[in-house]
């Protein structure tokens, strides 16, 4: 077993986002168990980057979260590795187009389950140990909630769920455990090419106060915040997003 300091929980922490979450906590002296689903390869690169930097300060567990006993076994593998818990950041999500007409029940299953059920289990999972550390939740949602982007309907129905459950749990899991989110914006372009062209990135920057998109760390920058410097803030989304409205 590691030896315990303070200790979090990235869900889907070994890619993009959530990578830099898991770095920018590592640099503030966190040990970090780092989730992943099917990225095994980068998870093992990074929890290999953290220790050099610090000897047995991160672990990776892997887990399907369409599987129900993954909740409980996710915490009990960070437990087990680190002897405690302080920290959950729900960073893991599904994102695709689901338009109406041809929405298939896996589909919502999934979107549903990754971006929605899974933050609410974990948190229920994980709370007896927060509660220990007097801990903190941070779940990862998305700016452009108010304004959902059309056909993805699935996708935004969940992480507009997240949202009203940030403010849920805050008041459920008070005084003991604070629990916020972070909004994102146009920070990092999704993997699909083709819908997300040149034409649609120009577009998007174009409504952004800014004038350009967010890099991943600013996100963790706000997560950071809402860790380690934010002791009277609970219930609230800190949006990442340049100004777009």
């Amino acid at each position: 077993m590691a030896s315990y300091k303070k200790f979090a929980l990235v869900t889907g922490g070994s890619r993009r986002i959530g990578a830099s979450i898991s770095r920018r906590l590592h640099r503030s002296g966190i040990n970090i168990m780092i989730h992943y689903r099917h990225s095994k390869d980068d998870a093992v690169a990074l929890q290999s980057e953290l220790n050099n930097i610090r000897k047995n300060s991160a672990f990776v567990v892997q887990a399907d979260f369409l599987e129900p006993e993954s909740y409980e076994y996710t915490i009990s593998e960070t437990i087990q590795s680190f002897g405690g818990m302080d920290f959950l950041i729900n960073n893991a999500s599904s994102y695709y187009p689901t338009k109406i007409g041809n929405i298939s029940l896996a589909q919502w299953e999934d979107l549903i389950s990754t971006n929605l059920k899974t933050p609410l289990f974990l948190s229920q999972c994980a709370a007896t140990y927060l509660k220990k550390t007097k801990g903190a939740i941070v779940n990862i949602t998305d700016a452009h909630i108010q304004n959902p982007k059309e056909g993805y309907s699935v996708y935004s129905i969940a992480k507009s769920g997240l949202s009203t459950l940030t403010k849920s749990l805050a008041k459920d899991l008070g005084p003991d455990i604070r629990v916020n989110a972070v909004a994102p914006g146009a920070i990092i372009w999704p993997d699909n090419k083709q819908e997300f062209d040149k034409i649609y990135r120009e577009n998007v920057i174009n409504n952004t106060a800014l004038r350009r998109i967010g890099e991943p760390d600013d996100v963790a920058k706000a997560v950071e915040y809402l860790l380690l410097n934010a002791p009277f803030v609970t219930g609230e989304t800190i949006n990442v997003d340049g100004g777009s409205w």
